[in-house]
Formats: structure tokens, sequence, C-alpha cells
């Protein structure tokens, strides 16, 4: 990639759930703010800024990443998965979004986004993953409104249809 000056937009394609989208990004911008402004993914929640709170977590390339942290410029050409991607369509949710809905895993919903995607990749590499297992990954977000227990129960109803239903 050519070097560009702070000022300069450039055009950044990736792979949005699923869908190439296009957007333009000027050097420092943001992941999580080219996703919500740019390409208009507002499931993406900023927080902290900081990389602290969890709430922009997307995965990239299949990895949960603080979208906060990370350049849009740096996405060029790949994969990246948000909240608005996580359900099957038509109005299905994902087996992780229903166990919220069931165990009311969120109250304000502000976290819960940047939470879903964190355990979303935990699962998929860790289908056997135990309460503590989900307690570590959930304790990587900041939640002001549940007190966290709620969001555990989803996480631990959600791996156990997970892995009853790969069996």
């Amino acid at each position: 990639m050519p070097i560009l000056k702070a000022n300069e937009r450039t055009q950044v394609t990736i792979e949005l759930n699923g869908r190439e989208c296009s957007g333009h990004a000027e050097p420092r911008m943001l992941l999580s703010d080219f996703l919500r402004h740019e390409l208009g993914a507002t499931g993406t929640h900023v927080g902290c800024e900081h990389g602290v709170c969890g709430a922009c977590t997307v995965r990239v390339d299949g990895v949960a990443t603080r979208s906060c942290l990370t350049l849009a410029v740096s996405a060029q050409g790949r994969r990246v998965d948000t909240v608005e991607g996580l359900s099957p369509g038509g109005g299905v949710m994902s087996v992780l979004q229903q166990a919220f809905h069931e165990h009311a895993g969120l109250q304000c919903g502000f976290c819960t986004p940047g939470i879903l995607m964190s355990l979303s990749h935990y699962l998929e590499l860790h289908p056997q993953a135990s309460r503590d297992d989900l307690r570590e990954v959930i304790g990587g977000h900041l939640c002001r409104c549940t007190g966290y227990t709620s969001i555990l129960d989803a996480a631990c109803a959600a791996a156990e249809q997970l892995r009853a239903s790969a069996v």
C-alpha cells in the first residue's frame, strides 16, 4: 500500500458479513468508525476507544478483534464479521443470540454486540468450554447493567446447545 498523507482518503474494500463492501478511509481512521460511518454497520459500538471495554469487538478473519484499536486500512481485503452477521438470516437468531434472549443476558444492550462476537469466536474454537472458561472470556468486557450473571448463564446455555447439536 502506498504511503498516504494524514488527510488523504483511500478506498478500503472488505468482506463484511459475507458481502464485499467498500468505503473510504483516512490512514488514521479506526475500523470501528469505518464500519459505523462508512459502511453503516452500527451494531459495532464504541465505548472506551482504548480497547478496554470490548464493546467494539468484531471478528477479523475469524479472530475476535477490538475494532477501536485497528486501523480501517489494515482491514483491506480481509473478512470482517460484526454482530449483524451472527444471525443465519430470515429473522432467525443464532444459538448464542437466542440464549441471550432466553436468559436475559442483556439490559441496555450496549456491551452485548462485543460480548457476542467474543463468545462466538471462543465457542467456535472451544466447544467444550466450561463455565470458568466462559467467565474468563466475558471478563474482557465491561457491562454496567447486568452484573454478568445472566450473560454467563446465557453463554453456558449456548455452549451446551452447541455441544448437543454437534453430536
